[in-house]
Formats: C-alpha cells, structure tokens, sequence
C-alpha cells in the first residue's frame, strides 16, 4: 500500500482513508494510540500498542521467567518474616 493524503480538518479532525482504516482494523469507537516517532505522525490500535510494550519487555526479561511469580515470591516470603518477627512494643513517650 503506498501513501496516501488527507487533510486536517475543522477542530483538528484527521479523517483516515478507508483502505487504510481496513488495513488497521479500525472502526467506529475504536481506541487508538498516536505518538510522533522520528517526525512521522503514528497511529495504532490500542491492542497493538500493548503488544510493542510487551515485545520490547521481552527482549530484557531472560526466557522461562514470570517477574509476577517471582515478586508473589518474595512478598510471600516477606510476609512470613513478618508473622515471625517479635512484637516490639512502641517506645515510651
């Protein structure tokens, strides 16, 4: 698909060709997500910018490990300490 124009319209409307919403899959209502990367306007749905963020995630986060379990983890092994630790009463004032 090559470019294609428009133009902005009253109230800094951008209507976005057809052919272009088809290729997209966008529809009336949906959500979208626009940022300006190197000068060029960007505009996705909001699906695919959570799929960039996990992507880009993945690529620092070592394979076969879950952040999530490993921080359930260590809270539930703080929350024992916790439960073993003895009660200091609170300094006299």
């Amino acid at each position: 698909m090559g470019a294609m124009g428009t133009k902005v319209q009253d109230g800094g409307r951008l209507v976005v060709p057809a052919e272009l919403r088809r290729t997209l899959g966008l529809q009336t209502g949906t959500e979208i997500v626009m940022d300006v990367v190197d000068g060029a306007l960007r505009v996705r749905t909001v699906a695919q910018a959570i799929k960039d963020a996990q992507a880009l995630v993945r690529r620092y986060a070592p394979a076969g490990r879950m952040a999530s379990d490993e921080l359930i983890a260590e809270r539930r092994l703080e929350a024992l300490h916790e439960d073993q630790a003895p009660l200091v009463p609170p300094a006299d004032r």
